[in-house]
Parts: structure tokens; C-alpha cells; sequence
């Protein structure tokens, strides 16, 4: 049999040019391994507290469970021949302590157990850094939101120039969904960072009548949060924080997809942040390509894919999964490394964004400045109605655009035709005046982002817990 060379996995160029440190540290192997030490060592502790063990064996306990004292060659040589890296886990920790406290590691617990609180620790990590990030992006997308408050650009709707707006408010509904995104984490943080140890069939008997005690104690001894109903099976939190993490990683490709097409040459109103050979071409100097948005929209095309799993892994039957379990070590790490690499790289795109106003206004011009068309038809509304109204700037807006002439040119030309000259403002709606309440959303999304609070997570060092 071939033994499993640890940490293994395939080359991801994706993942090399652009990972979060951060979130592959969190789902290292060497993480994972430290989160079941970490179990290992709460649950001796927690159980000597309640005299399920003596004090001096739980001392030896935690004393063992150290990752010093885990060959990683055996631990999974033996976790291939089981299918689970717990047995031979606990093995090494007893192949360390004399007769007496050998026997009492893992008191009481299953695999699972270990592995689920384990994961748990890592998630709670993983949200806690995601929150930083999404902190980090939200704060500096703020300054461009209040920058840019007052920015005359154009709305567009169906890739066409709509109305009037401002680069503030259309950044600030970003803005607002990042704050909303923030909640989540918070709110999802309860059915995601909690504790499992309910023993091999759910029902704790093996832990003895003071097994609810126990569970509550590791719960606090490791920062998370503690229930009295067992989830061997129940993986509903576990797919919560992949969809967290594919949902997190779409709003960045949002802002992503609005920089690469106002990056256009054509258009040429928003530009990822320069320096010297950032995006260069192999064969075109000209280029400067947007890679940042780039990536960001790959990642968020992976974790798409990879979030369709996420329903398969609540299918678990009965009191264990059948290889539903599985998929979630695959999947889990990935999406969590796509989101924290999505949001770093986001946060490189707003911290240097570089607008060019004056191509925003500029560009309202495009198409014989028709993106004026609804302020027109809003202005002549009042007196002769807003179907009529809408006829008559129709008809301006076809001819302006048949003829290649503005429509503020053509536009008393119509109204003349049908009578209607004293009804045109003098001078006509200007795109200033018609931006509504834009720089109001913006101030708005600025002040909702401030009132906002990610998830409370205990996340000191696994090698230091239930030391």
C-alpha cells in the first residue's frame, strides 16, 4: 500500500498567484491536526474537572496531546488503512503515557466528535479572518463611496447608458450588500463555531451521566459555541459557511465585473490600481489588464461549482454519514481559501482604484447625450401628462439618434412640430440636475457600514488551548 504523502494536492496556479496566507494556514494540515490535539486536550481537561477523570491523568493528557509527539508519517499511514485519522491520533498521544492515563484519552468520544469540534475551531478561525477582510474591504470601499458622493456618471441598465446617477451611489449599493454580507457572518456564527460531542450514536451514553456538563465544559475551554442536540448528521451549519463563502465571493465579483467593464477602452471610467508591468501583455506594451477583477471572477466562478455540493452533504441518513462526509473535507477548505483570496483581492482594487471623472462626464455625452431622455420626459410630465410626454422625447431621442444630432438639439425642434415649445424648460434638465437622491444613498451606505459588527469568536492560538 502506498502511504499518503501528507499535505499533498495539485497544483493550483489559480491559488499560487493569489491565495489568502491566511485561510490556507487556517485549513493546513498542520491546522487540522492541532484542532483535534486541541479536542483531545479540552475534553481530558473539562472531564477532570468533573471528576469523569482524575486531575494527574488529565494533566499527563493534555502534557501529550501535543503535536511534537505526532509522527505524521504514521498518523496517516494508519488514517489511510482506518479512513479516519483519529484512531491512530489518539494511539500516539497513549504511545506517549504510562499505563493509568493512557486509558482515559478520548474518553468517551467517537471519531467524529473529535473531528467535527476540530473543523469547528477552523471554521471559527476561518470567519473570524473572512470578517477581518471583509472589514478591511468595506472600510476602504466606504472612502471611495463618500470620494465619489457627488461623481456624475452614467446609470446603465442592460449594459446601456440609463440616466444620470453617481459613482458614490452605485458603489454604495456595493457597499451596502458588503454590510449585509457582515451580518451574515455574524449571525451565522452560533450554528457554525459549535461544539460536538455526542459519542458514536448521538445519544452521549459513553460519556456518562455527566456528559452534558462535559460538552458544555470543552465548549468554553475552546471558545465555541455549545448545544445539547448532536449534528453528526445534521450538516446544515457546515453548508451555511460554504454558501457564506460562495455569497461573500459573488459580491466581490459584482464590484470585480463593474471594474473590467468600465475599464473598457471605450469607456474608460474606472481602472484597477498601476505599477510598472501590473497586467502587462507578453506582445502588447499598450496593455494594462485589469488581473485583480480577473481573478476575483474566477474564484467566484469556482466557488459556484463548488457550492452545488453543498446540499448533498445535509443528505447524511441516520446517526452517520456514508461517504456524504467526505465531500465536505474537499470542498470546505477550497471554498473558504476562494473567499479570503476573493476578498484580498478586492481589497487591492478599491485601496487603488483610479477614477477618471471627467471621462464619466464625458461619456454622458455618448449617443447624442439620450441618457437625458427620462429627465426630459419627467420635465414636460407635469403639464401634458407622462405617456404623451414620453411620446414626444420618443421621437426626438429616434431622430436624434437617426440624424446623429444631440437630442438637446432636436428636442425643441419636436416640440415645436406639436405645439408644445412652451413647455420645454429653458435652459433643459442638465445631468446634475437629475441625479435624485444619489448622493443621499451614498451618505446612507457609508453610515450603515460604520454600524455594522462581525461575528464574537474566540480564536486564540490552537497549540495554546486547554493548555
Amino acid at each position: 500500500m502506498t502511504t499518503p504523502i501528507a499535505g499533498r494536492s495539485p497544483f493550483s496556479l489559480l491559488t499560487h498567484l493569489a491565495g489568502d496566507e491566511e485561510q490556507l494556514a487556517i485549513f493546513s494540515e498542520d491546522s487540522a491536526v492541532e484542532s483535534w490535539l486541541a479536542t483531545e486536550r479540552a475534553l481530558a481537561a473539562a472531564q477532570a474537572e468533573l471528576g469523569v477523570i482524575t486531575a494527574d491523568d488529565a494533566a499527563a493528557i493534555v502534557s501529550a496531546a501535543r503535536a511534537a509527539n505526532i509522527d505524521r508519517e504514521t498518523l496517516w499511514r494508519t488514517a489511510r488503512n482506518v479512513g479516519y485519522p483519529i484512531l491512530g491520533l489518539v494511539r500516539e498521544v497513549c504511545g506517549t503515557l504510562p499505563p493509568g492515563p493512557d486509558g482515559r484519552v478520548h474518553y468517551g468520544a467517537t471519531t467524529q466528535d473529535i473531528m467535527d469540534t476540530g473543523q469547528a475551531l477552523q471554521l471559527a478561525r476561518s470567519l473570524a479572518a473572512l470578517d477581518r477582510r471583509l472589514a478591511q474591504v468595506g472600510d476602504a470601499l466606504a472612502e471611495r463611496v463618500a470620494e465619489h458622493a457627488t461623481t456624475v456618471m452614467a446609470a446603465r441598465t442592460h449594459a446601456q447608458q440609463a440616466v444620470p446617477t453617481t459613482f458614490g451611489a452605485t458603489l454604495g449599493t456595493l457597499l451596502a450588500q458588503f454590510a449585509r454580507q457582515r451580518e451574515r457572518l455574524a449571525q451565522a456564527a452560533p450554528r457554525i463555531a459549535l461544539v460536538s460531542l455526542f459519542g458514536a450514536g448521538g445519544t452521549s451514553a459513553a460519556f456518562g451521566p455527566r456528559s452534558a456538563e462535559t460538552r458544555a465544559a470543552v465548549a468554553a475551554k475552546l471558545g465555541l459555541h455549545h448545544t445539547d442536540v448532536p449534528w453528526h448528521v445534521d450538516r446544515d451549519g457546515v453548508a451555511e459557511f460554504g454558501w457564506l463563502c460562495a455569497t461573500v465571493s459573488a459580491t466581490c465579483a459584482k464590484l470585480a465585473r463593474n471594474v473590467v467593464d468600465l475599464s473598457r477602452t471605450e469607456i474608460g471610467e474606472v481602472f484597477e490600481p498601476f505599477e510598472s508591468h501590473r497586467g502587462a501583455s507578453s506582445t502588447m506594451p499598450q496593455k494594462v489588464n485589469p488581473i485583480s477583477s480577473e481573478i476575483v471572477i474566477g474564484l467566484t466562478g469556482t466557488t459556484g461549482a463548488l457550492a452545488s455540493s453543498l446540499p448533498r452533504l445535509q443528505e447524511s441518513g441516520h446517526e452517520r454519514a456514508a461517504g456524504e462526509w467526505q465531500i465536505e473535507w474537499q470542498v470546505i477548505p477550497q471554498l473558504a481559501v476562494l473567499a479570503g483570496t476573493a476578498l484580498s483581492e478586492t481589497l487591492v482594487v478599491v485601496q487603488g482604484m483610479r477614477v477618471d471623472a471627467a471621462r464619466m462626464r464625458a461619456n454622458l455625452e455618448q449617443d447624442g447625450g439620450l441618457v437625458m431622455a427620462e429627465a426630459q420626459m419627467i420635465s414636460l410630465a407635469a403639464a401634458m401628462g407622462r405617456e404623451h410626454a414620453h411620446d414626444l422625447v420618443y421621437e426626438a431621442a429616434t431622430r436624434a439618434r437617426r440624424d446623429g444630432r444631440t437630442l438637446a438639439s432636436v428636442l425643441p425642434e419636436v416640440a415645436a412640430e406639436q405645439g408644445r415649445s412652451d413647455l420645454l424648460p429653458d435652459p433643459l434638465v442638465t445631468a446634475d440636475d437629475y441625479v435624485g437622491e444619489a448622493a443621499a444613498i451614498a451618505e446612507a451606505a457609508v453610515a450603515s457600514w460604520k454600524s455594522t459588527a462581525g461575528p464574537q469568536l474566540v480564536t486564540t492560538p490552537l497549540s495554546e488551548l486547554a493548555s
